[in-house]
C-alpha cells in the first residue's frame, strides 16, 4: 500500500469524484450508491461522517461511518454504539488495501472519541464481504440489522504483556 492514503471531507471540490466511486456490478446490491450515503449524510449529520478515500489525487473509495448513535433508542445511553455504516470501493481498486485502510481510519476516529468498539453490519452469503470482516478481526454478535449481519471489532487497547 502506498504511503499517500488518506481520507477527505466531501466537498463542493470533490463532490463528483465521489459519487463517481462505483462498486462492480455484482456489488451494487451489497452496498448503497454514494449519492444515497450522501442523502442520509445530510438527513443525519450529527451523527454521520462520511469521507472519500483518496489515493494521491485519485478516488479510491467512499466510506461513511456512523458516531455515538443511541441504538437502544431509550434515551438511557447504554447502547451507544459507532462503526462503519457504507464503505464503497472502486470496482478498479478492489484488493489493493484500500478497505483495510478505511476501517482503520474508522476505527481511530471512533478511539479519538473515546470509544472501544467499532460495529458494522453487512449482507451475510458467500459473495458479500462477511470473509474480509471477519478477516479484519470482527466477531460476530448474533444480532442482526435488518437483512444484514452485525459484527463488532473490539478497539479496547491491549495492556503490555496481556494477550501478547
Amino acid at each position: 500500500m502506498t504511503t499517500t492514503l488518506r481520507l477527505e471531507k466531501i466537498t463542493p471540490d470533490n463532490f463528483d469524484a465521489a459519487v463517481g466511486v462505483r462498486v462492480r456490478p455484482d456489488q451494487e446490491r451489497l452496498v448503497a450508491p454514494v449519492v444515497k450515503s450522501l442523502a442520509e449524510a445530510y438527513v443525519h449529520r450529527d451523527q454521520a461522517w462520511p469521507r472519500l478515500i483518496l489515493d494521491g489525487d485519485r478516488a479510491v473509495g467512499f466510506l461513511m461511518a456512523f458516531l455515538d448513535v443511541d441504538f437502544a433508542g431509550d434515551g438511557t445511553g447504554k447502547d451507544i454504539r459507532s462503526g462503519l455504516w457504507r464503505l464503497n470501493i472502486a470496482a478498479g481498486e478492489q484488493g489493493r488495501g484500500y478497505g483495510r485502510f478505511a476501517v482503520e481510519a474508522v476505527a481511530a476516529e471512533i478511539r479519538r472519541r473515546g470509544g472501544t468498539r467499532l460495529t458494522a453490519t453487512w449482507h451475510p452469503g458467500g459473495d458479500g464481504p462477511e470473509g474480509f470482516y471477519l478477516g479484519l478481526g470482527f466477531r460476530l454478535t448474533g444480532e442482526t440489522s435488518g437483512d444484514e449481519t452485525v459484527g463488532e471489532l473490539d478497539l479496547a487497547p491491549v495492556e503490555p504483556g496481556v494477550n501478547s
